[in-house]
């Protein structure tokens, strides 16, 4: 498995498989160019024999310098249960410890309970939201109106 850095070059690569990945969900709109264009640097792909195997986009924030986010990761279903994501966490853990960040964060859909799930093997923890869905704290129409998140931060 390769691990490289994120290419603007990338986004026709990721963006027709985005949708399939997740089962038929519309996600392509999460994910536009401007990610593999302007925060290549610290966003990663996975390759096995040329093969893209898996993606992060992250980026350090701007605003405050001791925090990091990760905003989409996927792994190809072929690759699923091979360490693939694990391996581009790490990576992007590494640089964001290079750079001074103490802190990761990133938000899931309370209906990514595969995402919940994994996020706390991890070693994410969930912060606490103003509701309760399903046994998990979120934070109501975080990113508008009936759009609920769950909000994940790791130490670093």
């Amino acid at each position: 498995m390769m691990i490289r850095h994120v290419e603007a070059s990338d986004f026709e690569r990721i963006t027709p498989v985005i949708n399939d990945w997740w089962g038929g969900r519309q996600m392509t709109d999460k994910l536009p160019r401007m990610f593999f264009e302007h925060f290549n640097n610290t966003s990663f792909i996975a390759e096995k024999d040329g093969e893209l195997a898996g993606f992060l986009i992250g980026f350090l924030s701007q605003s405050n310098p001791v925090e990091s986010y990760i905003h989409f990761v996927g792994v190809h279903p072929d690759y699923r249960k091979l360490q693939v994501g694990k391996t581009l966490y790490e990576a992007f853990y590494q640089k964001a410890k290079k750079a001074g960040c103490k802190t990761v964060r990133c938000i899931t859909s309370p209906v990514n309970k595969v995402s919940i799930a994994y996020h706390r093997k991890m070693g994410f923890s969930i912060e606490t939201g103003d509701k309760t869905s399903d046994g998990v704290q979120v934070c109501s129409h975080y990113d508008g109106p009936n759009q609920d998140r769950v909000l994940f931060v790791k130490e670093l």
